[in-house]
């Protein structure tokens, strides 16, 4: 089961990732000033659209690569991720954080790191990544 610390500790441990907060406390992390992974906490339309399947923990939104990962993560794992009509065309998928373990969440870190970072630093710290 994450927390905000694990997901702050696993993203800070990843190369040239800053974390910030918003003037509501929301904590995001980023590399070369583009959001990777993101406190985002449900919203009303959200929560009607989700209904009884809403999380009630944590909720982290991570950037994926692109569609085809984001339809992957959600059908390999509903448990986990899940998205909402707001996200619809976006590369970046939302997970509830308690149900990650320390190996998912570093992966999913990575992934999201990798999908923002970059192309020079992911091919400095991922040798045989694509970007």
């Amino acid at each position: 089961m994450a927390t905000w610390d694990d997901v702050a500790r696993v993203g800070l441990a990843l190369p040239g990732t800053t974390e910030a907060v918003s003037a509501r406390g929301r904590r995001r992390w980023q590399v070369g000033g583009r959001t990777f992974l993101r406190d985002r906490p449900l919203h009303r339309r959200d929560l009607d659209e989700l209904g009884t399947r809403a999380p009630s923990g944590p909720v982290l939104v991570a950037s994926v690569p692109d569609e085809g990962a984001k339809a992957a993560l959600l059908a390999a794992e509903p448990e986990i991720y899940f998205t909402t009509s707001h996200f619809d065309g976006w590369a970046a998928v939302l997970c509830r954080l308690d149900r990650l373990d320390e190996q998912s969440l570093t992966e999913l870190a990575t992934e999201a790191w990798a999908a923002r970072a970059p192309r020079r630093l992911v091919a400095a710290h991922l040798p045989g990544a694509h970007s």
